[in-house]
């Protein structure tokens, strides 16, 4: 078996384990890179050095984040060419990941989120802040919601999130209004929760940025708003306020508590208030 049919065997396994599209496209041209550089021979003949030596002269300019997930890929792909018999050796089972610094997410003051507000025009765009704020939801959750998700009674949502997993999520009473006034608005029959202005049917995540960032201009921040930021500062907002990080871990559908504990590095009011409590 060559590269290029290994890679394709590989990424119809994960597809049946309900690898994200974005995770797959993301894997796709790591796999591209790998044909490039060794052409489209049989991974047996692949060895530890030789992969070494891919990684070296391919890391220059390269952020360690994204040689990590490089390391990742090579590490996964292999493995499972290892697994599946295709290979008798697993090359690379010593190759080790960069170490990588964690990033503290970047959050939105109260004033900032009142700015963005402000920005909102639109029922549309009211209805969509509000919603991105209020739940905490990846933006390709929203983008995948139907209406018959909604509970209006407990105000909450039924989400598919990363690995194809459900979860409830919540909205506040804001978020109620504007969502209610902008579903009753439209005069469109599609099920999607949002929908584009013109020739209304389901919002893109390119489109949904768009909407996020001509909000945003409004608002004539000095900063550029991405919707994670939004995301971030819904878990910021719910830390500052004493939510325990498993809840905080549940609602935003981590897999992992490490992934939630950064969260509280940014908690400066937190921190403050247990100083003086124990100091």
């Amino acid at each position: 078996m060559q590269l290029t049919k290994a890679w394709e065997a590989y990424k119809a396994e994960k597809r049946i384990e309900v690898f994200s599209p974005h995770t797959l496209n993301a894997y796709r041209l790591q796999a591209n890179l790998l044909v490039r550089h060794f052409q489209d021979i049989n991974p047996q003949s692949i060895s530890t050095q030789g992969i070494k030596e891919y990684l070296a002269s391919s890391s220059e300019g390269l952020k360690p984040s994204s040689l990590a997930h490089r390391v990742r890929f090579i590490r996964s792909f292999f493995r499972w060419l290892h697994e599946e018999g295709h290979i008798t050796a697993n090359p690379a089972a010593k190759i080790k990941e960069p170490k990588v610094g964690k990033r503290i997410p970047k959050f939105l003051t109260e004033r900032e989120i009142e700015h963005l507000r402000e920005g909102c025009l639109t029922s549309m765009e009211k209805a969509l802040f509000e919603f991105m704020f209020s739940t905490g939801c990846r933006i390709g959750e929203i983008v995948s919601l139907n209406k018959n998700c909604i509970n209006w009674e407990s105000r909450s949502a039924i989400v598919r999130g990363k690995g194809d997993k459900e979860r409830e999520v919540y909205f506040n009473i804001r978020c109620e209004i504007w969502l209610k006034r902008y579903i009753q608005e439209r005069t469109d029959q599609d099920q999607a929760i949002f929908v584009t202005e013109r020739i209304p049917h389901r919002m893109s995540i390119a489109q949904m940025r768009y909407v996020i960032k001509r909000i945003s201009n409004r608002a004539s921040m000095d900063k550029t708003i991405h919707p994670h930021q939004l995301r971030h500062s819904y878990a910021t907002h719910l830390l500052n306020n004493g939510a325990p990080l498993d809840v905080i871990q549940s609602l935003l559908g981590h897999e992992k508590s490490e992934t939630t504990r950064i969260y509280a590095q940014l908690s400066g009011k937190l921190r403050q208030e247990f100083y003086r409590k124990y100091f």
